[in-house]
């Protein structure tokens, strides 16, 4: 079932950990908007699993992430990973792309959605994708205390927005109430903070910031570069911690 709403409106050592995309593939970013209280999101959830851990589109690394909307959670049952952050990005994207708001939605590189339990598409949207280079961006991290600090760095600035994205590697949940009550569901990289770090402008420069964050043991570390805010992504690296 969909809930329709208008879009009018790695390595550890003692420095940290590095990761790099293989240079032989195209970074895409798959963004997989679901909740836990739709009963046709669990599909979309074991494809952006499939699609993470097979990386079955050839010349593309797949980095996978799933953000879970709030607008279901009146319904039955309030997805415990949800945030109404995911869900104005959602709302953003369907004034871009251009579309409606609905779940499930995969958004692949920031340019192209479609419903996110169709593997077609997005092998489709993520073969398209790996035809344009992205600038790379060198994500390191290091744990110090209950907190860990995120070196991102990139030997070129190209222009848009840079953002950070945490995520746990997987998460399970038993769902009580609603159209998936009774079911235990599994989730990957599910994003539980997501944010803007800097404007960025091509100048010829490279781009160094280091962002204190409260990371948890077991995360995913994505940076990324959107144009105009919310669109097509441009530069992308991740880490593991």
């Amino acid at each position: 079932m969909r809930l329709m709403l208008l879009s009018g409106a790695c390595l550890f050592a003692a420095t940290g950990l590095i990761g790099e995309l293989p240079s032989a593939r195209v970074p895409v970013l798959v963004e997989l908007f679901t909740s836990e209280g739709c009963s046709s999101c669990p599909p979309a959830d074991r494809l952006l699993e499939k699609l993470d851990r097979e990386q079955p589109v050839a010349g593309a690394e797949l980095v996978v992430l799933s953000e879970h909307v709030d607008y279901w959670n009146s319904l039955g049952w309030a997805d415990p990973f949800s945030s109404a952050l995911y869900s104005q990005r959602q709302r953003e994207y369907a004034e871009t792309l251009p579309g409606e708001v609905y779940t499930p939605e995969m958004v692949v590189d920031g340019a192209k959605g479609f419903v996110g339990s169709s593997e077609g598409d997005a092998r489709k949207a993520a073969q398209e994708a790996a035809k344009t280079p992205k600038a790379a961006i060198h994500v390191a991290v290091r744990r110090e205390d209950k907190k860990a600090t995120v070196s991102i760095h990139m030997d070129q600035a190209v222009d848009g927005t840079l953002y950070l994205a945490l995520a746990h590697e997987a998460m399970k949940s038993q769902v009580l109430r609603g159209e998936n009550g009774g079911r235990s569901l599994s989730h990957v990289a599910v994003v539980y903070s997501l944010q803007k770090v800097a404007k960025l402008e091509r100048n010829g420069a490279g781009y160094d910031r280091d962002v204190v964050v409260n990371a948890q043991p077991g995360s995913r570390i994505v940076a990324f570069v959107e144009k105009a805010g919310v669109g097509r992504v441009t530069a992308i690296g991740q880490a593991r911690l």
